[in-house]
């Protein structure tokens, strides 16, 4: 386990987004009562996918495009059949056969990818686990080439656009809930596949064993689609757990689960809470529990055993204008002194780098030094958890108090978000009002922006080119020049051409590659991208980070209220102009 969560609170596309920026291998398995489909990950890509709906296989997308006939894989199919298990992978046959070109099999591959991530995009509810087990990996084939990968890593950002595109005009067209192949009912047997006559689709099957020097693998089978039923899963957690629990106290701790799931909390179970729970913790029962009950009072929940991983969490928190709670359960009741070093180490760094994350530690009771080593690390507060082993007869009371106890003390009240007071968002209104030229509009934005995060550059929309003149800070205004195209920045692209804006992690390699020089890097890479548009169009982007200053939220809403109310400052002042030439006309 490296990676829990829930889709409500984190959608499939930040939940790839992080995967990607942390580089994870394994497969991303994706539950909802719809089914099951799985991504596969290789250093932070998207290599392959399993499509909830059986039908929909690598082998009929490939008809489907055209790129082979219905005889080409059927003859194919029936050559896999005849060799046993000596057979080859679809795609390398279809390949080694001369049926099919290279880039026509990894564009089926991609338009698998895209078909799964945009069925998981309609799923309201459901939940993400990322498995990360290490398998031996069989050098037997090797069909992708060392440019190929490099490729296909490169344009992992781009199939992720590609799905969301095409969400949207399904979305648009109301064909979005519309299968491509026919939907199989979903019965207790495995699945057959229509390609390998019986076999589960394996990694040889889809080609994927390919990847030069690849460590870290998907298990050698996918899961059979499956519905996602809660109390399957309470069930499974407990008994694989707490197998010394006796079968009374394993039925009234699943009562109580499944309850957390059907009973809405007091604030009816709907509301959006600001805070991010973030537990750091190798145990599978602690982080089932608390996802589950975090989720029943609508509060943002991952888990996650590695500690590389939480600062890009604590970032994604911190963009989505929610505050991050961490919650830290040491591997073991007694820590040894390189153990205590490492979470002392921990505390100290989250603490140092985001000074508004409150920290929070979990001790079974009775363990002493390490509450107090906790409390002298500076954490908020330590607390008791369920303790098996010496807690046996109250395991369950223990956990139903444990929980409510945890839900009540991460809500702790947000500080003032980015430093922004309702006197600097009026301020820059006021300035707003008289002002012709857009270089001046556009400087109010950037003071605005530089006052919530720490610095700010407006990039001027000039036909096909971006130019930024200017650097906003606290200090002042620092001369730059900056000159790109539009479609060579894809971030930037996707802002002017939608005209949303945009606040999150700033992993567009070629705006780093421009920008990055004339300003230097940030500390975090986490940015707002804030659109200026008039008349239907995007005249200008205004880019701001947080320089060497701490992240925290920010006011978005203000930022874009700010922008509309500038957009119609410079409406109304080419209305002006064009009035007065009419009347010099005139005259």
């Amino acid at each position: 386990m490296s990676f829990v969560g829930d889709l409500e609170h984190l959608p499939i596309v930040d939940v790839i987004q992080l995967l990607h920026a942390t580089r994870k291998s394994g497969t991303l398995c994706l539950k909802s009562t719809r089914g099951e489909s799985q991504l596969v990950f290789s250093d932070g890509c998207i290599v392959s996918a399993n499509h909830s709906n059986n039908s929909v296989r690598i082998g009929q997308i490939l008809v489907q495009m055209n790129a082979i006939s219905r005889e080409e894989l059927d003859s194919t199919l029936l050559a896999q059949k005849n060799a046993g298990d000596n057979r080859t992978p679809l795609i390398a046959a279809l390949i080694e056969g001369g049926k099919i070109k290279k880039e026509d099999a990894f564009k089926g591959l991609e338009t698998l990818i895209e078909m799964t991530i945009v069925e998981v995009l309609t799923w309201t509810e459901g939940t993400f686990e990322l498995d990360v087990d290490t398998t031996v990996v069989s050098d037997e084939y090797r069909y992708i080439p060392e440019k190929l990968k490099q490729d296909l890593n490169l344009n992992t950002q781009n199939v992720l656009m590609d799905a969301l595109r095409i969400y949207d005009e399904k979305k648009r067209d109301g064909t979005l809930m519309a299968d491509t192949f026919p939907r199989e009912e979903p019965t207790p047997s495995p699945p057959q596949s229509t390609e390998n006559d019986g076999q589960l689709i394996s990694i040889d099957d889809l080609g994927l064993d390919v990847l030069d020097n690849l460590e870290k693998v998907i298990p050698g089978f996918f899961t059979p689609v499956k519905v996602n039923d809660p109390t399957l899963i309470h069930r499974d957690k407990i008994g694989r757990q707490l197998a010394e629990l006796s079968p009374g106290d394993q039925e009234r701790l699943l009562a109580f689960l499944v309850t957390l799931g059907e009973t809405p909390a007091a604030n009816g179970g709907q509301e959006t809470s600001p805070h991010a729970v973030i537990l750091f913790s190798r145990s599978e029962y602690i982080s089932h529990i608390v996802i589950t009950a975090c989720k029943h009072d609508g509060l943002f929940t991952f888990s996650t055993d590695e500690e590389e991983n939480l600062d890009h969490i604590m970032e994604q928190s911190l963009a989505k204008n929610l505050l991050p709670v961490l919650v830290i359960d040491p591997p073991a009741n007694r820590l040894d002194a390189a153990e205590e070093e490492e979470i002392g180490n921990l505390i100290r760094h989250v603490q140092e780098k985001y000074p508004v994350v409150a920290i929070f530690q979990l001790a079974p009771p009775g363990c002493y030094d390490l509450a107090l080593n906790a409390m002298r690390s500076g954490v908020r507060a330590v607390l008791p958890k369920p303790d098996i082993e010496n807690r046996k007869k109250t395991f369950v009371q223990d956990t139903i108090t444990f929980l409510d106890t945890l839900k009540q003390a991460v809500k702790i009240p947000p500080p003032a978000a980015g430093g922004v007071d309702t006197y600097h968002f009026k301020e820059c209104m006021d300035a707003l009002i008289g002002l012709k030229g857009l270089g001046d509009i556009t400087s109010v934005l950037d003071r605005f922006a530089a006052g919530m995060l720490a610095r700010a550059v407006t990039f001027t929309v000039r036909k096909s080119e971006l130019v930024a003149e200017r650097l906003q800070t606290a200090d002042g205004v620092k001369p730059i020049a900056i000159t790109m195209t539009t479609g060579s920045i894809p971030l930037l692209h996707k802002v002017v051409s939608e005209g949303a804006p945009y606040f999150g992690p700033q992993e567009d390699a070629a705006l780093s590659e421009k920008l990055y020089p004339a300003i230097e890097p940030p500390a975090v890479k986490q940015a707002l991208l804030l659109p200026l548009k008039c008349l239907g169009r995007v005249l200008a982007v205004t880019y701001a980070d947080f320089g060497t200053k701490t992240p925290s939220p920010v006011q978005l809403e203000l930022a874009e209220i700010l922008a509309r109310h500038a957009g119609l400052v410079y409406e109304n002042s080419l209305y002006r102009k064009k009035f007065e030439q009419m009347i010099q006309q005139q005259q």
